[in-house]
């Protein structure tokens, strides 16, 4: 198996005229002669010429789209169009059958709905390998970037007491009989006797035990999956997604948007360097599909304009209350045209909002600081105005929020005032407040959904098609 040799690497060196061993999947096999075979290492197919006439027959049946293959030969310059090498195969061994009439994927265009309905194997096809390559270059650069300014990643609890947004929208974990759990006195669900010994729910966001790490290391980050059992059937809702929340001591407001606004350059930047070709593939198939779209839907920018975009402009900073006044003076808003209309200061923003201020308004993206405190988490830093807190949403073209964060409120009197304001059981996080009873100091923090960053990375207009295996209501294959 070593002697095997990637595509990528292949489509890329200048050599010629060796002999090379190659293995990947049959994409396409033309006139008994030409297999296009790829390996998932990059979105091109190696070409690989069959001496047909030379070739048991059987065997060449056996090469059809979907088969695994293994074919060693020369490596040499292809006199075909667009590709600069091929391999004229000297063997060829098939290591696993695909049978043609039974294998759902064909070498045609297919539905992202069907291919969803299939997605153990969507994998194989070309937008699919592109998204999932480019995924994991952000994931990658996610954690360069914090490493290289001296972060510690930090793994919080996956099954948890505390519910951090207070939404409620949490999946319980018990290890109960559902049918007939026991129960206290008075009829209660009685959870003492339950594995954990209280109720426990799978994490909405690792903040807070977030905060319990930088009140310590300084600054953290965490990577991992959460959970929201909110029944939303939107193209921008999951159930199980992954979160970025970086928590940093000594931080105030200005230093988190710095943070969070050098973060997404820096990824998207590193994804434009690292996979160009992927990135070019899916700018294509965007074009494509936009042409089908009524000419006010259009896109004003290309994929990879969108995404220069956000690295060429420095991101528009402003307040809650300018946005709102923008807002209120729109264009939209005053012939109706928004779907929520914006009737003053305290309305809680939407997307079509966000993306107006983005795409039509200052035409970069935007950073939102200064809410109200009545539409904002317990936890966000109360300011002198007594009605606003130091929160901050980055918002993004065609998709919205992105980013959403704040300074911490750090202030044990000022938090335990909130808490009882919001009904939030300051007895269930008596951990959290210690972190203010001793040693408290400002710091800030701010969460990254991760799939909607590949979402907006990769140009896809659906969350499910940007994680390998989308968890959402009445959906739990494999």
């Amino acid at each position: 198996m070593s002697q095997r040799i990637k595509i990528k690497a292949l489509l890329q060196s200048t050599q010629t005229d060796v002999e090379v061993t190659v293995k990947g999947w049959v994409r396409t096999f033309r006139n008994n002669q030409f297999i296009a075979l790829n390996d998932g290492s990059t979105n091109n197919n190696l070409q690989i010429v069959v001496d047909f006439q030379n070739t048991d027959e059987a065997l060449l049946k056996r090469i059809t789209t979907g088969a695994a293959i293994s074919a060693t030969g020369m490596l040499v310059a292809s006199l075909g169009k667009g590709q600069t090498v091929e391999v004229k195969a000297t063997s060829i061994e098939i290591l696993g059958d695909s049978d043609p009439e039974k294998y759902p994927l064909q070498p045609k265009k297919h539905s992202l709905e069907f291919l969803r309905e299939i997605a153990h194997l969507r994998f194989r096809t070309q937008t699919f390998g592109a998204i999932f390559r480019v995924r994991n270059s952000l994931a990658f650069a996610v954690h360069q970037f914090f490493q290289n300014q001296g972060f510690v990643y930090l793994h919080t609890p996956v099954i948890t007491a505390s519910d951090a947004e207070g939404a409620g929208e949490a999946f319980k974990v018990t290890n109960f009989d559902l049918a007939n759990p026991p129960r206290t006195e008075d009829g209660q669900i009685d959870y003492k006797q339950d594995f954990f010994g209280k109720a426990t729910n799978l994490t909405v966001s690792g903040q807070l035990e977030g905060e319990l790490g930088a009140m310590a290391l300084s600054d953290i980050y965490t990577f991992g999956p959460t959970f929201r059992a909110e029944n939303s059937n939107t193209t921008r809702h999951l159930a199980e997604f992954w979160m970025i929340e970086p928590e940093m001591a000594f931080y105030d407001l200005q230093d988190n948007m710095n943070l969070a606004e050098g973060l997404l350059k820096y990824v998207i930047s590193y994804a434009l360097e690292h996979n160009r070709e992927d990135l070019e593939f899916l700018n294509q198939r965007l074009l494509e599909e936009e042409k089908n779209k009524p000419q006010n839907e259009r896109s004003e920018m290309t994929l990879i304009e969108k995404l220069e975009f956000c690295l060429n402009n420095d991101f528009e900073r402003l307040t809650y209350t300018e946005a709102i006044d923008i807002l209120i003076n729109s264009t939209p808003n005053k012939k109706k045209k928004f779907q929520y209309p914006v009737e003053g200061w305290g309305t809680d923003l939407q997307s079509e909002h966000e993306r107006y201020l983005v795409e039509k308004h200052f035409k970069k993206p935007v950073i939102l600081t200064d809410y109200p405190k009545e539409i904002k988490a317990f936890y966000m830093r109360q300011n002198d105005d007594g009605k606003t807190v130091g929160a901050m949403d980055i918002l993004f073209p065609g998709i919205g929020e992105i980013v959403g964060g704040s300074q911490r409120e750090e202030r044990l009197d000022r938090l335990e005032q909130r808490m009882d304001e919001m009904g939030i059981p300051k007895e269930e996080l008596w951990w959290y407040l210690d972190t203010r009873r001793f040693g408290a100091c400002p710091h800030s923090g701010f969460g990254l959904g991760f799939e909607r960053l590949v979402l907006f990375v990769t140009g896809m207009g659906n969350i499910r098609d940007v994680i390998p295996f989308p968890r959402f209501p009445k959906n739990a294959e494999f």
